[in-house]
């Protein structure tokens, strides 16, 4: 089991993603999605969230909420705990990212990109404003198969 982040960061009216297209075996190959990893021993869900944000993209984060945790459980990965973030301010620039491309993307235009499924569900709690959520998204391959959000199944 691991423990991830994934940050969506925000600027008028726009996510910063990032198109995953530079890294070889990556099981998120050609997809688009927020900007995060994996835990280091002995860090925190925020000191992993400003590291890894700094590390993707050159900026340090000054503002952030904490806005979910999204389980994942596949038949081909190992079950993922994903802290779910968004930030609204952060201070640097933006630098090149060796994972894949980052853009600034109009929220509106997200769902028009290639997302894994699941991410479309947490996508649209941010837009809601949902309150802090848990999210269980299971995966038969690259196929959503099952989504439970707070407890109660929900119709794919």
């Amino acid at each position: 089991m691991k423990n991830t982040t994934l940050c969506y960061i925000e600027q008028d009216d726009s996510y910063l993603m990032l198109h995953r297209v530079k890294k070889h075996q990556d099981p998120n190959a050609g997809k688009w999605i927020g900007v995060g990893g994996k835990f280091e021993n002995g860090e925190s869900p925020d000191e992993c969230l400003v590291r890894e944000v700094r590390e993707e993209t050159g900026l340090t984060l000054t503002h952030w909420r904490c806005r979910g945790i999204v389980t994942f459980v596949s038949d081909e990965w190992p079950t993922e705990y994903m802290h779910l973030f968004t930030a609204d301010d952060f201070e640097g620039r933006l630098t090149d990212c060796n994972e894949g491309e980052l853009a600034w993307i109009k929220k509106a235009q997200v769902p028009a990109l290639n997302l894994w499924e699941g991410d479309r569900i947490f996508l649209e709690l941010l837009a809601r404003e949902e309150p802090f959520f848990l999210l269980k998204l299971s995966y038969q391959g690259d196929r959503l198969a099952g989504a439970v959000l707070n407890g109660q199944a929900l119709e794919l």
